[in-house]
């Protein structure tokens, strides 16, 4: 394979290229879905079940009919031959799940659609809802249902057990999170000459969207065209097909009238999917040299009333991804998915990985404790050498390449680690509350293929037809970037294009942060062939398409530390301090690269400190908006200091890896373990996410309460 891309030269023109999906919405002149102009569409509104189960006893939708403006109203019943969503079965599903577009007899979950209205206005259309009479007989909720498992096994893990000098454990609980991305769900439908239809889609995977809506409502996929216009965040939310937008599409076909639906925030928090909610349980062994021997794990991951289609892959990676960095050849680990009278969960920024992450991290903390070792020895002890990867896991993982030694000393040496830890000695015995918290862990990039049109005119202009997508994350910066290196030409003369199926060759989108490392090497390897083609003597204008398949998965990592310190009377926490190394193989966009990182850190501290979806005994919803939901601001955002390492991968001819997740991973794990530490003195070895000053003063209490009993 060949690795002629230059790094250096990328990197001198990022800052020439065109910035064309910068500039547009600083100015404001973003075009979202909700901006598209449809002359005459139908505005639709869902009825939605205010129970978590039960029996539809009565549904009378007469009045509402009646109603100014309404042109149609459809329940369970229209709707009821169009067929499932399909689902990425990475482990095997032992209880199907329907799939409902509109609740059929029974509703699972609270903010189900029951009936749908369309309307010339939402005005009109949310009036005629109030008249809709809705029956439900609740029953009490059963229990969550077993739907799929998995299990990983090698060498003897209860041998290894037996003959371990120390065994530690670990619990870490993943409260339910909202991915709340600032533009909420939403499509346009218009039908066109032919029966077909253009569809204009809130989505981080336009080609799935086509392939999918094909098959649920049985028609060919040439009839469908999906565009995916600037897209104001998704983070794994918008990777699926929702019911209400297979609604608006099968109910514009049926009209033959425009038909469209934007998602309230309080609808997202309803019945958009959730993210996280994985509880992890899991046991290290290890040596009286301080080496792990052996890993147990048992991962239980929900979903709700309905499958989306990435639902079994949180679970999936929180399993496989273990035993993580480290070197542990006896493992038994096991991911259970279970269904339960709630939202359905999917795919959330990390999506199994910071579950994973949080979990081995936890367990090293617990292991450098009982066996006094520093928390930088024990994990340098057990990571392997550089020269020993690539190599196989024990759940059957090919890490790719890295020096995972090499980045804890440079996190050492860039937090100067010796003089933090004194410092923190010196408040301690001042009385302060303060701690560090590392956290190493693996991010791996999607597998599979993608896609690249790539057309130089014979003006000397170029085009690049990416099948991937973006949602803010500078993809035509990036691909510019790499066409204009492979080509010779200048970044200005290029332009690229992404997110429409009849412009663009296919695609799987912007998902598992898999679009620089092989939708990258796509553009790459297209850009090569025509190179080649001009060195050859043809002359332009040429195109080459070029559908690309990665040899294997290209595993970035990280390392991080954390310093936080804990309010000794109110147990409100403060992050002084994140440094943070990451090694995303070859990086094609330095500033990309830090702004993935920040932002997906953000999240992080999100997760680590305040976000959680509660819901009450009876399955209603307590966390509806952000009265009750809170996310960090930016002035809850800590100093971070970002270093990078680059190890080429070996699996794509870029040399890249995926870094797009990477904040979302390391921090959870390492702000546990800084807080943790932190009220460690208090004898308190065990906390669980999000850390409020409530859970930090009621952890502090407790451990007092303790003492005194001793």
């Amino acid at each position: 394979m060949r690795h002629d891309f230059d790094m250096q030269a990328s990197r001198a023109m990022t800052p020439g290229v065109r910035p064309q999906d910068n500039h547009t919405l600083l100015r404001g002149a973003g075009q979202y879905c909700d901006d598209i102009v449809l002359p005459g569409a139908l505005r639709a509104v869902f009825l939605r079940s205010d129970v978590a189960a039960g029996a539809i006893s009565g549904l009378d939708i007469t009045d509402a009919g009646n109603q100014p403006g309404v042109r149609a109203i459809h329940t369970g019943a229209d709707v009821a031959h169009l067929g499932p969503l399909p689902v990425n079965k990475v482990m095997p599903l032992e209880l199907a799940v329907p799939y409902a577009v509109l609740a059929q007899g029974h509703v699972t979950a609270v903010g189900q659609p029951i009936a749908a209205i369309l309307a010339a206005s939402r005005s009109e259309a949310l009036d005629a809802l109030d008249c809709i009479v809705l029956d439900i007989e609740t029953v009490d909720l059963p229990a969550p249902s077993l739907i799929a498992q998995r299990e990983w096994r090698a060498g003897d893990p209860d041998g290894a057990l037996r003959t371990a000098a120390h065994i530690v454990e670990a619990t870490v609980q993943h409260a339910r999170l909202a991915p709340c991305a600032m533009e909420p769900r939403g499509i346009a439908v218009r039908p066109e000459a032919g029966g077909g239809v253009t569809i204009w889609h809130s989505t981080q995977t336009p080609h799935r969207t086509r392939s999918h809506l094909a098959q649920i409502l049985g028609i060919d996929t040439g009839l469908i065209r999906v565009i995916a216009p600037n897209v104001g965040g998704a983070f794994g939310m918008k990777a699926s097909l929702y019911p209400e937008e297979v609604y608006c599409v099968w109910a514009a076909m049926q009209l033959g009238a425009p038909v469209r639906w934007a998602a309230s925030r309080s609808e997202d928090f309803l019945s958009a999917t959730h993210g996280r909610g994985i509880s992890a349980k899991g046991t290290l062994a290890m040596d009286a040299g301080g080496r792990f021997t052996a890993m147990t794990a048992d991962v239980v991951a929900p979903v709700g009333g309905w499958l989306s289609n990435s639902a079994l892959i949180p679970a999936w990676n929180a399993a496989r991804i273990l035993p993580g960095p480290y070197v542990i050849d006896d493992v038994n680990i096991t991911a259970a998915v279970q269904i339960e009278h709630r939202a359905p969960t999917g795919i959330y920024r990390g999506a199994g990985r910071p579950e994973a992450a949080a979990l081995t991290e936890r367990l090293v903390d617990k292991a450098a404790r009982i066996a006094n070792l520093d928390p930088f020895e024990i994990r340098l002890r057990n990571v392997p050498a550089k020269d020993a990867l690539p190599r196989q896991t024990a759940t059957g993982q090919i890490l790719d390449s890295g020096d995972y030694a090499g980045a804890l000393h440079l996190l050492r040496k860039a937090s100067r680690y010796e003089t933090r830890v004194a410092d923190i000695a010196r408040r301690r015995d001042a009385g302060e509350l303060v701690g560090l918290g590392l956290a190493v862990f693996l991010e791996p990039s999607g597998e599979g293929w993608e896609s690249a049109r790539v057309t130089w005119g014979a003006d000397g202009r170029v085009r690049v037809d990416s099948g991937t997508s973006a949602q803010g994350q500078a993809r035509a910066r990036s691909y510019a970037a790499i066409a204009a290196q492979a080509l010779q030409v200048a970044p200005q003369d290029i332009d690229v294009r992404h997110g429409d199926t009849e412009t663009c060759p296919e695609g799987i989108g912007a998902v598992a942060s898999r679009s620089t490392a092989i939708g990258g090497s796509a553009v790459l390897e297209a850009c090569q062939r025509l190179r080649e083609a001009r060195c050859a003597g043809a002359n332009l204008p040429l195109s080459e398409e070029v559908r690309y398949t990665a040899q294997g998965q290209a595993w970035g990592y990280g390392a991080y530390l954390v310093q936080l310190s804990i309010d000794a009377d109110t147990g409100a926490p403060h992050i002084e301090a994140v440094i943070c190394v990451d090694d995303a193989g070859r990086i094609i966009d330095a500033q990309a690269v830090a702004d993935q990182i920040t932002g997906g850190l953000a999240q992080g501290v999100g997760e680590a400190l305040m976000e959680a979806i509660h819901y009450d005994a009876d399955g209603q919803l307590l966390t509806a908006s952000f009265m009750d939901y809170a996310l960090p601001r930016a002035d809850d955002m800590p100093q971070i200091s970002l270093h990078e390492m680059q190890t080429p991968s070996p699996v794509n001819p870029l040399g890249a890896k995926g870094v797009g997740e990477a904040g979302t991973i390391g921090a959870p794990a390492a702000i546990l373990n800084a807080a943790i530490d932190a009220l460690a003195p208090l004898g308190v070895t065990d906390l669980q996410m999000p850390l409020t000053s409530q859970t930090l003063w009621q952890a502090m209490s407790e451990a007092k309460t303790r003492k005194a009993a001793t």
